[in-house]
């Protein structure tokens, strides 16, 4: 079982990192982008070298957030205007991977379609964005698993998300001994 983080120029941290950090010990996850192996630049200027590109069906894709908000020049935002990130989630979405968002990340699965007739959640400060899109139930909550796709509110909501995968691919003790690693409380979230 494997998990691919997608990274791009402008993603944030914390969304893409926290994943990661929860689900390294238990899948086999890598960090990639469109592009191959290649170093990408956060939000906040921190490099992060991709493995390598993105698999045609990794069993879980995660799609981190980031400069959605304050439009940035680089990230969510400018990926979706780009549309090349959306196809590729669309299409790995439809080879049967499991498709999971963190925060602004929602907007760019919203851009790609397979969020219509779902529920889903993202950034307090972007559900009306996301729900601009029509079709989708907007939830406020941390993180909303609806089936094959899932997605996750703000940063920190993140590492709820990958414990969510954990307890779905692993089993709910595998989830509680990554929280209990990370001396982390897991707090209700929407199912």
């Amino acid at each position: 079982m494997n998990a691919e983080i997608l990274l791009f120029d402008g993603f944030d941290e914390l969304d893409a990192i926290g994943p990661f950090e929860v689900l390294a010990d238990a899948l086999e996850t890598a960090f990639v982008t469109l592009e191959g192996a290649r170093d990408v630049t956060s939000a906040r200027g921190i490099v992060v070298r991709a493995q390598h590109a993105l698999s045609e069906r990794p069993d879980v894709l995660i799609v981190p957030g980031g400069g959605w908000l304050d439009r940035a020049p680089e990230g969510a935002r400018a990926q979706a205007e780009r549309g090349d990130v959306p196809g590729a989630i669309a299409a790995c979405q439809a080879a049967g991977s499991t498709v999971a968002s963190v925060c602004t990340g929602a907007l760019l699965l919203a851009h790609s379609g397979i969020l219509a007739g779902r529920r889903a959640t993202t950034n307090p400060q972007a559900l009306g964005d996301l729900r601009a899109h029509g079709g989708i139930e907007v939830v406020e909550a941390r993180v909303v698993d609806d089936g094959d796709v899932l997605t996750a509110g703000a940063p920190a909501c993140g590492i709820d998300l990958a414990l969510r995968l954990l307890e779905r691919f692993g089993g709910p003790g595998v989830a509680e001994a990554a929280a209990r690693e990370l001396q982390y409380e897991r707090p209700a979230f929407a199912v």
